[in-house]
């Protein structure tokens, strides 16, 4: 009787160590589960009602500082219209071309507005909206030059913005220019203003923007490029904030606002057509 007794006994035993381990074993599974599984970019706008966009405030007239030291632009005009869109309070911080991707790997953005060309190469790290505005590549040279095109630049200076692609067809097209990286657009522009460089390739927007801007330089040649398409940039696996801002740049092309936008900054209508007409 006494030896069932104490088998009774060790076996409740057994059994309440196993229940205690099976017990303790879900809330640590649930735990991990939870900590896996990231908020979207969308949700976490929308319950903070506080949007971060990194636009390059160096690039006029996608993004610059006005006198008193705000940011302006077609990028931050484009920024407030999403803001407005989420009901979010707008800050905007500051970026180069080198450090766009870094800035929403590390979480310092929820979104890249800031004249962003889609390439392979970056799409391999973040993600890309839809095109938002087209260009090409264009050369800004100071009048009387003798710089016509691309062909011209053999054995001169280029200037070019780190992390952009200016220097690519420069470099495919006329291998024996030389490259000069400087960090920001206006660098680059002084650049050839003050005889550093004979030439600045970007952007076709900005190239004809800034020859509009300084009457001892201009535009000259064919884009040396096929067409670039600029896009928002969005961090990685964001599905449900990568769809949102696609739907926010067919809204501002439905709507005209994209198209009012750049008339208002460039001073002409939209050079290329942008979402297929559906």
């Amino acid at each position: 009787m006494k030896k069932h007794y104490v088998l009774g006994i060790v076996s409740l035993l057994i059994l309440a160590l196993f229940a205690t381990g099976c017990g303790n074993s879900a809330p640590a599974s649930n735990t991990q589960s939870q900590t896996t599984v990231s908020r979207s970019t969308l949700e976490k706008v929308l319950k903070t009602k506080e949007l971060t966009v990194a636009c390059a405030l160096t690039f006029p007239p996608f993004g610059f500082k006005d006198e008193k030291g705000n940011p302006q632009g077609y990028d931050v005009d484009l920024a407030n219209e999403l803001a407005d869109s989420l009901g979010a309070k707008l800050t905007i911080i500051d970026v180069t071309s080198a450090n766009r991707i870094p800035y929403l790997e590390t979480g310092k953005a929820d979104v890249v507005m800031a004249d962003f060309t889609r390439t392979l190469e970056r799409a391999q790290k973040i993600d890309f909206t839809d095109p938002y505005v087209v260009a090409g590549e264009t050369l800004l040279v100071k009048k009387g030059s003798g710089i016509k095109s691309v062909a011209d630049l053999s054995g001169k200076v280029v200037s070019v913005v780190k992390g952009g692609t200016g220097s690519i067809a420069v470099k495919k097209d006329c291998p024996d220019s030389t490259i000069r990286e400087f960090d920001t657009a206006s660098d680059c522009v002084t650049a050839v203003k003050n005889g550093q460089a004979d030439a600045f390739a970007e952007d076709s927007n900005l190239i004809t923007y800034q020859a509009k801007m300084n009457p001892e330089l201009e535009e000259v040649g064919d884009s040396i490029v096929t067409l670039e398409y600029n896009a928002f940039g969005v961090n990685k696996n964001d599905q449900e904030w990568l769809n949102y801002m696609n739907l926010f740049v067919f809204e501002i092309n439905r709507t005209g606002k994209n198209a009012e936008l750049y008339q208002k900054w460039f001073g002409k209508e939209l050079p290329f057509e942008i979402n297929p007409g559906f």
